[in-house]
């Protein structure tokens, strides 16, 4: 199912570039422009992306409102870059933060972190995830392979768990590095390749994880 995101932001020139490319990432994307309208449309949504400058409430009073009223993911578009407004923001209840002008690749690995973290749907199906005879427990963090566990560094553990969660399918490099690492890592990314190469020696099987040159890999069952 296509996550249902709220965007509220007052500047079309904003809006709609960003509204096409969060569409194309698949998600379903409801815009308005004031605060009022913010707080009348936020039921039903997965996820509110909420800009401080609006023209009739403060956008910060907007998310203290929301969150008192529900539990709806936020992250906070801003251009206060200040320590004390950062700090601000979370204690009023924002899941996380960005901080114009930002890039459109981190603002979606930052929407996906903060549904991974908040969905109250990741039950205990989703905490034990098998691919195959792989089988990754998330809260004990424990990898298995025909029954058989494999001891894995807890950035290996990470890296796995973000493939296995679109198995099958192909996720991007810059991607990875975001939600893995973080948008702030500025080491090489052939740290990447290295941990990529290491669990495949450890799971046993080259070919489980497909490397798409160019764009990123793709974990596949093991054979």
């Amino acid at each position: 199912m296509r996550a249902r995101l709220l965007l509220v932001e007052d500047e079309a020139t904003i809006a709609v570039p960003l509204v096409e490319g969060l569409e194309r990432e698949g998600f379903d994307v409801t815009t308005v422009r004031t605060g009022g309208a913010a707080l009348r449309a936020a039921a039903g949504v997965d996820l509110v992306l909420l800009d401080l400058g609006l023209p009739d409430i403060d956008g910060a009073d907007v998310c203290r409102t929301l969150r008192h009223d529900c539990d709806i993911p936020i992250i906070v578009l801003t251009a206060r870059g200040d320590e004390l407004d950062r700090v601000t923001l979370l204690e009023l209840g924002a899941d996380d933060y960005v901080v114009k002008p930002f890039g459109f690749r981190e603002l979606v690995a930052r929407i996906r972190a903060v549904r991974r973290r908040t969905d109250r749907s990741q039950s205990d199906s989703w905490a034990v995830q098998d691919v195959g005879a792989l089988c990754i427990d998330r809260r004990a963090r424990r990898v298995t392979v025909d029954d058989n566990e494999i001891a894995l560094t807890p950035k290996e553990f990470d890296l796995l768990a973000r493939l296995a969660d679109d198995a099958g399918t192909v996720v991007r490099r810059d991607q990875l590095m975001q939600e893995v690492w973080d948008e702030h890592w500025w080491g090489p990314t052939k740290t990447l390749d290295v941990h990529v190469a290491s669990l495949r020696k450890k799971l046993g099987d080259p070919g489980c994880i497909t490397t798409v040159r160019s764009v990123g890999y793709r974990l596949e069952a093991p054979r």
